[in-house]
């Protein structure tokens, strides 16, 4: 007799995240919230040797489980780390080619994978909405060898065009438009991870390209939820939901306040 597992769309981005997280790399890593979590989590099941850097300036640090929602930024959840620095210093390391990925999340992105965490409508002097804006983000994406972006997947975020670009991701995607900006030389967007499908990106031109999609969604319901057409790889991968333990995890031991992972859309699976 099968069973049902029930997680919000955030749970799901994490446990994706986490999946591809690789042993011995080091991450660049956005304070606070779900791209932490994803590291945390993937840091805490199968990676435990991989290191990482938030953007406050803390490196390497073995936080204690279970956290807890005021940890973040707060010097528990950088317990025993290498090193508590500044923004800048932990931006330094990136510019030297020291970060392999950054991990970070945004309110919209285009087809070449900017990045928009500014604001909404309007102008920036006087926008319909206006959010925080990118923190280090622009630091992350500019100067790790490879981003990788949560967000998810509405038309609303997957646009034509941003209202504001807060972070550079292949900009107009032609060959060598990072390198005439000034950013290093073979770096930008590697995956976008949402709820419902996983995009990365093609090598020559430069644009986004589904490659998974969730088994409770087909291919034209990823597509008529951008506003863009991405690319599409030739065999579609299934995009696994989360396990019953990565979520016992990330309830129990890293946000067992709820505060983050009881927010968003819920999606129930046969398992």
């Amino acid at each position: 007799m099968s069973e049902q597992l029930t997680f919000t769309d955030i749970e799901s981005n994490i446990c994706s995240i986490a999946r591809v997280i690789e042993e011995d790399k080091l991450y660049f890593v956005q304070m606070a919230g779900p791209p932490l979590m994803a590291v945390l989590l993937a840091k805490r099941m199968r990676t435990p040797e991989v290191g990482y850097v938030v953007e406050e300036g803390a490196v390497t640090p073995s936080p204690s489980f279970p956290l807890w929602r005021m940890m973040f930024g707060a010097s528990r959840s950088h317990y025993r780390a290498v090193r508590w620095t500044s923004m800048n210093e932990v931006d330094f390391h990136a510019a030297l080619g020291y970060m392999d990925y950054g991990v970070l999340a945004a309110i919209q992105i285009d087809k070449y994978g900017n990045l928009n965490s500014t604001i909404i409508g309007g102008t920036y002097e006087k926008p319909e909405r206006r959010f925080g804006g990118p923190g280090g983000g622009n630091e992350i994406a500019s100067q790790c060898w490879r981003t990788i972006i949560m967000t998810k997947l509405e038309k609303r975020k997957f646009v034509e065009k941003l209202d504001f670009m807060s972070s550079p991701g292949y900009l107009d995607g032609s060959p060598g438009a990072r390198e005439r900006a000034g950013l290093p030389a073979d770096t930008g967007p590697y995956l976008v991870v949402t709820e419902r499908a996983l995009f990365g990106f093609d090598e020559k031109t430069h644009q986004m390209r589904l490659q998974a999609v969730a088994p409770w969604i087909s291919v034209e319901e990823v597509l008529a939820r951008m506003e863009f057409e991405p690319l599409i790889a030739d065999k579609v991968e299934e995009l696994a939901p989360p396990s019953e333990e990565e979520l016992t995890i990330l309830r129990a031991e890293i946000d067992p306040s709820g505060y983050t992972l009881s927010r968003g859309e819920w999606f129930t699976v046969e398992r």
